[in-house]
């Protein structure tokens, strides 16, 4: 089969490898029939994530049918159409217990794409794929559903719910790339007074109107003055960094009100500074995360009913051999307008 494969900071190839084969008995072998690109991965590329070895296949977010599964899978069955989770989970160690499966402590987590070969490729073995997996009904298009692969989820969870979101609150998202636009799609869930977008790329601020932002910033003017004049001087109730940058972290600092949270959604490469000096005073609440996945289940079922409209975040589509080229658009944002590239097979 091929398969994108990382070959060490900045380089990559889309070439032959071996077709993946069951290793453990809760594996299933999917067929992949629509993947799409993170950010995370540009990451990978940048050599921010270091556990990543050069060999290793790309990629999290799939949606494909079961081909094969060992003997210790019991809910899956050659044919069934599943959903691929950015998170595998053993079930069983004390963090899947409490369903914070992104720390599972015994062989799970974020492995796709990072400590096992991932889904950017024809074939891809699932790990404990009872647990990792989510069978798709006949309702929900595989465009739609590999939305919930990583982006909706993780936005959610970790800006949204970490965040505490509440009826009538201001909440600011600092990036309107993919992982913004869905904080922003699912803070609308909680009825918030109003949602502040900052970018710098005209392009991604005309998506946050579209995805529910009633306010836009560009980032290279002062989005403190505008945050501080629509909440009387106060400051945001919520800021999510959606980026991964130092600067787009100490914006955030600045624009969260005393008592406020700030949640860090961004994938860092790089140390960011933490003004404790301004800010030990002003009870204010950082969280960061990687996603666990727990809310999976509730978004496939608000896709389904048609709660979430997922669509307009899928800019490019292209051939599941034209990965190349799908990596060169979704990387130039700011001149090509990508937010989410789809590639599937014929």
């Amino acid at each position: 089969m091929r398969a994108v494969v990382y070959e060490g900071p900045g380089r990559k190839s889309w070439r032959d490898v071996p077709d993946p084969t069951i290793t453990d008995p809760r594996d299933a072998i999917v067929k992949v029939d629509t993947v799409t690109i993170c950010g995370t991965d540009l990451h990978i590329l940048a050599g921010d994530v270091p556990e990543v070895e050069p060999g290793r296949i790309l990629g999290h977010e799939a949606v494909g049918t079961v081909v094969e599964v060992g003997a210790g899978v019991t809910g899956l069955s050659p044919g069934d159409r599943v959903l691929a989770s950015c998170i595998s989970a053993c079930g069983k160690c004390r963090y899947c217990r409490a369903s914070h499966y992104g720390q599972c402590r015994d062989g799970g987590g974020w492995l796709l794409g990072h400590r096992v070969d991932g889904v950017q490729a024809q074939y891809a073995r699932l790990p404990f794929a009872d647990l990792s997996t989510y069978r798709l009904p006949a309702n929900v298009r595989d465009e739609a559903a590999v939305m919930l692969a990583d982006i909706l989820p993780t936005s959610y969870e970790v800006g949204v719910l970490n965040g505490q979101v509440r009826p009538g609150d201001t909440v600011v998202v600092v990036g309107s790339g993919p992982i913004g636009l869905a904080a922003i799609l699912t803070a609308r869930l909680y009825s918030p007074a109003h949602i502040v977008a900052v970018d710098r790329a005209a392009s991604r601020l005309r998506a946050a109107k579209q995805f529910g932002a009633d306010v836009v910033v560009d980032a290279d003017e002062d989005p403190r003055q505008v945050v501080l004049a629509l909440t009387g001087g106060l400051g945001a109730d919520v800021v999510m960094e959606a980026v991964g940058t130092p600067r787009a972290f100490e914006t955030c600092t600045t624009l969260v009100r005393p008592g406020g949270r700030v949640a860090n959604i961004g994938v860092h490469g790089k140390p960011a500074v933490l003004h404790l000096e301004e800010l030990w005073g002003r009870n204010v609440t950082i969280t960061t995360g990687l996603v666990d996945t727990y809310s999976t289940p509730d978004l496939l079922t608000m896709l389904g009913a048609g709660q979430l409209d997922v669509g307009h975040m899928i800019t490019h589509r292209f051939p599941l051999d034209d990965f190349m080229a799908a990596y060169d658009v979704f990387g130039r944002p700011a001149e090509t307008g990508a937010l989410k590239v789809v590639l599937g097979q014929d």
